[in-house]
């Protein structure tokens, strides 16, 4: 690995289909609690929790493994870190929502040997910067309560929350402890907490 850690285009064209090897770690996750509904409406509480036991999900687990530019991201675009070996390292994939004016980050992932480098940072920049040329009105992503470490980064980044979705990846997602939890970031909003 170079000593300058350079973020690139990926080209769909070179990456299409690269498989990456996302795996979520946490002594923690956002315990979700939906009361039932009454004539006046919900109440949901998403609470940080500590667990005894590691949370651990591997791409083993899913019969769609995170991969880039999958075919349903018809706009996609990539940027990345790769490896003198020429393996990919480090990267972010963007998609536009164009009915929504809003940019998805579909995929973000660093390697353990990048971690702490500020290269996450760097992939969100660089997502930012393609949402402002775009002149979208904000990003959107999705990520699980279980990745603690991912939401603390993303709300260090600006993002707050937008919604969850409790059957997104099972039926028992809030059994599993692997909530979907949207995320968003806005550009120009009135009244934005700093």
């Amino acid at each position: 690995m170079k000593n300058n850690i350079e973020i690139l285009a990926l080209p769909r064209s070179e990456w299409e289909g690269a498989v990456i090897p996302l795996v979520t770690r946490s002594d923690s996750y956002f315990d979700l609690e939906i009361c039932p509904h009454d004539r006046d409406g919900w109440t949901v509480s998403l609470v940080r929790k500590k667990v005894d036991e590691e949370i651990m999900h591997t791409p083993k687990e899913y019969d769609f493994p995170d991969s880039l530019y999958q075919a349903h991201w018809e706009n996609a675009e990539a940027y990345g870190v790769v490896g003198d070996d020429g393996a990919l390292m480090a990267c972010v994939e963007i998609c536009p929502e164009e009915w929504s004016n809003r940019l998805i980050v579909t995929e973000l992932w660093v390697s353990d040997e990048l971690r702490g480098k500020g290269i996450g940072k760097q992939l969100m920049n660089k997502a930012k910067e393609v949402a402002i040329r775009q002149q979208r009105r904000a990003i959107i992503l999705e990520t699980q309560s279980c990745n603690t470490n991912a939401i603390g980064f993303y709300i260090h980044e600006g993002f707050e929350l937008i919604g969850f979705d409790t059957c997104c990846y099972t039926n028992n997602d809030i059994g599993r402890r692997e909530v979907r939890i949207n995320l968003g970031y806005f550009f120009h909003r009135e009244g934005r907490r700093k």
